[in-house]
């Protein structure tokens, strides 16, 4: 997605919060059922490269791989993995022109799959080689990708989520998304943690969670302190991506140029 005015805007909307009237407290408080707040800690956090502009975020054996957007005329769509260690950034994949504009990503039966937004066309690749080995169709937007283990779940910005079946890429599957009955739409990039699906909500500082049950959103986890961070060390845009590692049960979130890689313990 395109990048935007992060750091006035989160300054506003921090200003607004902390001058909020009783009267307005009130407001809120009598206002109706409010999503459970999924509380974190911050256990380590790691150097981010400032040039890459996030779109998705995972772990696969053993490394934090990232998918990258191209915004700007000349800047390529990057697939790689992040050295926690030195800070750099393992190029893998590069689309061929920045008019090219990737995604998220997901490793499927030894395949990785790739998004792209507006192009209306995604990219499969050998998980071990990298070489490009087919496309398919994209029938709206490509935004988010993870998988539960027996489909490729696919977000296009909307509240619905597709269950996308690999072969033929075809999907099987919808399954709209609510927050205390209304629509819950501008669902991004996507995990799959514990039965659960997460996902980013574009342009707010919230990941949701998501019961692939009946798709209510049943938590919300607010990393705003960690995104004015970034926003104020160096410009950072929008929070964007969220890998979760099943060894360990930390997660890691970043976002669109963020300086930090940061990685978390939920209390849920």
């Amino acid at each position: 997605m395109k990048p935007i005015l992060f750091v006035l805007l989160t300054l506003v909307i921090f200003s607004a919060c902390q001058s909020g009237s009783t009267e307005e407290n009130e407001n809120v408080e009598n206002a109706g059922p409010v999503t459970p707040a999924i509380k974190y800690e911050e256990v380590d956090y790691f150097l981010h490269d400032t040039s890459l502009f996030t779109e998705g975020l995972l772990i696969h054996d053993g490394l934090l791989f990232e998918s990258t957007g191209s915004p700007d005329k000349g800047r390529k769509s990057l697939i790689g993995y992040n050295d926690l260690k030195t800070g750099a950034f393992i190029k893998k994949v590069e689309l061929p022109h920045d008019s090219l504009f990737g995604e998220g990503i997901v490793f499927f039966k030894d395949k990785l799959y790739q998004l792209t937004y507006k192009n209306h066309i995604g990219f499969i690749y050998d998980a071990h080689s990298y070489r490009k080995t087919g496309q398919f169709p994209i029938a709206k937007e490509g935004w988010g990708l993870t998988t539960d283990g027996a489909s490729i779940i696919m977000s296009d910005g909307t509240d619905t989520l597709n269950y996308v079946d690999a072969d033929g890429y075809t999907i099987h599957k919808k399954l709209p998304v609510t927050e205390n009955g209304a629509k819950r739409d501008s669902l991004n990039e996507l995990e799959y943690i514990k039965g659960y699906i997460y996902a980013n909500i574009w342009l707010t500082n919230n990941i949701v969670k998501i019961d692939p049950a009946n798709g209510k959103v049943v938590g919300k986890l607010d990393l705003s302190t960690l995104a004015f961070k970034a926003a104020l060390t160096t410009g950072g845009d929008a929070l964007n991506g969220i890998a979760y590692d099943s060894t360990t049960s930390y997660i890691y979130v970043t976002g669109k140029l963020w300086p930090h890689i940061h990685q978390l313990k939920m209390s849920q």
